[in-house]
């Protein structure tokens, strides 16, 4: 092998070298199509260094975010897995969890069965593995929101971070002692799709246990958890301290297909309040991508919209923050059969955009591997960023 495998430690280490970032969406089952991009991307990079079966995107990224379904896929890339396996144990979970039943209808339950989602992360991650485990051999960040507190909660292994360690004086649980299966649990709790996840977070001998309440961290601003992972790179307060720069950061943000507007989950009542939340969350998508753009010197920039274009030519502050890699496709049948060369019926499509249709998957899994064998270019990759021998 012709590079040194580093510790979550050394990933983390403020040494002065080039910095490498992996931000992974939320976005339900469409996450499959994010596994079809990891792919080619793995090859890609695992070519460029000897081209070893025994390559891992952890031993390339020193840090991998994710957000909902991103966050399970985050977790099993920084514990070693490949994209092969995972992608198997991403279809096993998508059939055995995301199971319609008539017992599961109403306004007032979630349509779908936590603890089955709960017993498959325990099977792929372990029970006993803490968000601190050594198992675990790259940066890790995976954004929830908790909701009685009514704030967004980026949960991460720096092992210099504010709350990773105990407090002294205080009853807090440490980060590092959360359950990864839960922390990845709270993650995907979409509202309506499945229950909270309650964590302990204040617990003591004779004295009440707070309990945090958990849902989805796509419904924070950070869905697309990268603009949330470079802040936890750079800001002092996440105590990382990486030097910011083009030449310093390599941020390589994967989306699960962007929906079609015009198309309205049907697990979900169509109303005007969830089209309304749902058109946040784009907003939300957009705004994370145009500061993004506009931060960085990035080669795969995309047109934003008819006013702004690309955003090329603006550089907040005329000098880039980070380099910035971007990877998505639009789920519109013109979009994929202009881009990818995918002919698909109206009929094929409208279920492309559902985040919680199985039969989907083999057709998103199909577009993730065009997407990337399209998009995916080891020249975006520069020569700085590789890894040290």
């Amino acid at each position: 092998m012709g590079y040194k495998i580093r510790t979550r430690d050394e990933h983390f280490q403020n040494d002065g070298t080039p910095k490498r970032i992996l931000a992974l969406d939320g976005g339900g089952l469409r996450g499959i199509l994010t596994l079809g991009v990891l792919a080619k991307l793995e090859k890609t990079l695992g070519k460029r260094h000897g081209g070893e079966d025994g390559f891992r995107l952890c031993h390339y990224f020193d840090l991998i975010a994710g957000t909902s379904t991103g966050a399970i896929i985050a977790a099993a890339l920084a514990l070693g897995m490949k994209v092969e396996d995972i992608s198997k144990m991403y279809l096993d979970l998508g059939q055995g969890v995301f199971r319609k039943s008539l017992f599961r209808k109403g306004m007032l339950r979630a349509l779908y069965d936590e603890k089955a989602l709960t017993e498959k992360l325990k099977g792929v991650y372990g029970a006993k593995t803490t968000l601190g485990s050594p198992g675990l051999t790259t940066g890790l960040l995976i954004v929830t929101k908790r909701l009685d507190s009514n704030s967004p909660w980026p949960l991460g292994n720096n092992p210099l971070g504010k709350y990773f360690g105990p407090q002294p004086g205080r009853d807090v649980i440490p980060n590092r002692d959360y359950p990864l299966w839960q922390v990845v649990r709270a993650s995907t709790a979409a509202p309506r799709y499945f229950e909270p996840e309650a964590m302990d977070i204040v617990k003591a001998p004779g004295k009440k246990t707070v309990r945090g309440q958990f849902v989805d961290g796509g419904v924070s601003p950070f869905n697309n958890p990268a603009l949330q992972a470079f802040m936890y790179a750079t800001l002092g307060g996440y105590r990382v301290g990486w030097p910011m720069g083009a030449d310093n950061v390599l941020l390589v943000s994967l989306g699960t297909g962007s929906r079609d507007p015009t198309v309205t989950p049907t697990s979900i009542t169509a109303s005007h309040a969830v089209k309304s939340l749902l058109a946040l969350m784009d907003d939300c998508a957009v705004l994370v991508e145009t500061l993004l753009q506009w931060m960085s010197t990035s080669p795969t920039a995309r047109t934003i919209d008819r006013e702004l274009g690309d955003l090329g030519g603006d550089v907040l502050g005329h000098t880039p923050q980070l380099r910035y890699l971007r990877y998505n496709i639009e789920l519109k049948r013109d979009t994929l059969r202009n881009e990818l060369g995918l002919d698909l019926s109206p009929d094929e499509v409208a279920p492309l955009s559902e985040m919680d249709d199985p039969n989907s998957m083999p057709i998103l899994r199909r577009i993730g591997e065009l997407v990337g064998e399209r998009k995916v270019d080891g020249k975006d990759f520069p020569a700085n960023f590789d890894l040290p021998a």
